[in-house]
């Protein structure tokens, strides 16, 4: 099998070999570590809501603890690949998993949001540590492509398990006590996969080749972080306030050495030379423009549940089952699908089917807190999503020689997380910049008292329309609740917009992109080609398995 360095190493023994000391234990381990990361970054999602309401967060606050967890993600997971491969992926999960017990227990104290910011931040370092060590742990420990193509499956199985149930969880202890709670839960679930994996899991390393990129993830991690940084406060900040526009221009700037830094690295974490490739470069910018639409979509979801309609914790949880669920469930059928449709052909289907979800739900109605009409649109999007997730690795791979397949994917995962933390940073600035606007319109030309008048614009100056929309009944300024509320809908109907036409560029890039691509891979009869597997393990990259 090829590695993301471009080494290979040499084939596993036949498939009748027994199974390496510590497969089951290893597995076992690294199942819980996914677990307990995808809790952590799912759990955020049905609490948005009680995080306004009790630590009185306005819409780009809210925003930044999705962000901050995605984007610790993607700017260090290639880091932590190498640390796993020098150091031992059992030690990169232990750490991990300390790492989201602290962050969590930071988060359930957190007296503000601007702490809370740092939980989860830690958690995403934590996060983006497991998922490189555990997948790589259990690979590290398979014979065959059809025992590694087991473990695989379960490992995602588990992931999207993770995703699935957190909200629910999430809102359940967040009902019967307090979104604090809800932390401490994670926590004791970190510290129970910690022990988990030092009594199961075996040590793996693999140390020959592994370099560190430093100047490379300096600039990367510098650069994306201005230029998110300007996207999520230019809603309220003002896009031409000075602080918006430096964040803009300097982040460009690292973004741009970055790109002559991978030039001239010998051991780069981001291999420019794969965009030569066009089928590659049309399936990566599919995957972070088909993956925006997807966690937008999810981030949308959340904040007109909670902080737009103030649901009940559950409910703003059931969605989500629609949402993730399916990644889950459908695992088989797409591993089949897989197997006899070409994938770029799955990729196209399941963007088309995100992209018909997406544009349903600008149809919603934000005075209607029925959860009926979310059922259709979320469950095509999770099933789209299940689609996507699971082809766009094999499209990548599929498009590029045997001796690069380690590297392709491994980049191919990078770009599709940074779609993922994309999503929440263009959903906020779309749809806050869109409310503010109809807001202010609408306030000029309301009829209210003059004293609630200027109370819902000084509240809508200091926090948008998502503060005067929590204002308390006989508050200064609660006159305005309806029309933050109108606003509100409309600004995230925009972003709903936004989800549904990003995933059918998604889908034509894919469809017509590939037409005249030639495989570079062919399945033996009767099933696809084994798949090298991903060693960065970002959050959704097993799922190709």
């Amino acid at each position: 099998m090829t590695l993301n360095n471009g080494t290979t190493t040499s084939p596993g023994p036949t498939a009748g070999a027994a199974r390496t000391p510590g497969y089951a234990g290893t597995l076992a381990a690294a199942c819980a570590a996914v677990f307990v990361a995808q809790v952590a970054n799912a759990l955020p999602a049905s609490l948005n809501g009680l995080l306004q309401e009790d630590l009185q967060t306005h819409g780009s606050q809210l925003t930044w603890i999705t962000a901050a967890f995605m984007i610790a993600v993607v700017c260090f997971e290639f880091t932590f690949g190498v640390l796993g491969d020098l150091f031992g992926r059992r030690r990169l999960v232990v750490a991990g998993t300390a790492l989201v017990a602290v962050g969590s227990g930071v988060a359930a104290l957190a007296p503000t949001v601007q702490v809370l910011w740092v939980g989860a931040a830690l958690n995403g370092l934590g996060a983006g540590a497991m998922f490189p060590g555990s997948l790589t742990a259990i690979t590290s420990v398979t014979r065959t492509a059809r025992e590694r193509a087991h473990a695989v499956a379960v490992w995602s199985g588990f992931l999207s398990a993770g995703a699935a149930v957190s909200p629910l969880l999430g809102g359940m202890f967040a009902k019967v006590g307090s979104w604090r709670g809800s932390f401490w839960v994670l926590v004791g679930l970190a510290l129970a996969g910690a022990v988990l994996t030092l009594v199961l899991a075996t040590e793996s390393k693999a140390p020959e080749g592994r370099r560190f990129d430093v100047p490379g993830q300096i600039t990367f991690a510098v650069g994306l972080i201005l230029v998110l940084y300007g996207a999520i406060e230019g809603p309220e900040s003002g896009w031409s306030a000075l602080p918006v526009l430096l964040a803009f221009a300097l982040g460009a700037c690292f973004l741009a050495a970055f790109v002559l830094v991978e030039l001239g690295a010998e051991s780069p974490i981001l291999d420019l030379r794969l965009f030569r490739n066009r089928a590659f470069t049309v399936s990566s910018v599919a995957a972070v423009i088909g993956m925006l639409a997807f966690l937008g979509a999810c981030f949308a979801t959340s904040m007109w549940l909670g902080p737009v309609q103030h649901q009940d914790p559950i409910r703003v949880a059931i969605p989500f089952l629609l949402l993730q669920g399916p990644a889950f469930l459908l695992i088989p059928v797409v591993s089949r699908l897989l197997h006899r449709v070409a994938a770029s052909w799955l990729l196209t289907s399941g963007f088309v089917l995100m992209a018909i979800g997406c544009l349903l739900c600008t149809r919603l109605d934000v005075t209607d807190p029925h959860l009926g009409p979310f059922v259709a649109p979320a469950l095509l999007i999770g099933v789209g999503f299940a689609f996507t997730v699971s082809s766009v690795t094999a499209v990548a791979l599929d498009s590029v020689p045997q001796q690069l397949a380690g590297m392709a994917s491994a980049t191919t995962n990078m770009l599709r997380d940074l779609g993922f933390a994309l999503g929440p940073v263009v959903v906020g600035s779309v749809a806050l910049s869109n409310a503010g606007s109809d807001f202010s319109a609408s306030l000029s030309g309301a009829e209210l008292p003059a004293g609630q008048a200027a109370a819902a614009r000084a509240v809508a100056e200091a926090g948008g329309p998502v503060a005067v929309n929590s204002l308390p009944p006989g508050a200064p300024g609660s006159a305005a609740h309806g029309l933050a509320l109108d606003a509100l809908g409309s600004g995230f109907g925009a972003a709903f917009l936004v989800c549904g036409v990003a995933a059918a560029v998604a889908a034509a890039l894919t469809a017509v992109g590939m037409i005249g691509v030639r495989s570079h891979r062919s399945a033996p009869s009767g099933g696809a080609a084994p798949v090298p597997p991903d060693r960065d393990g970002s959050p959704e990259s097993a799922l190709a398995g």
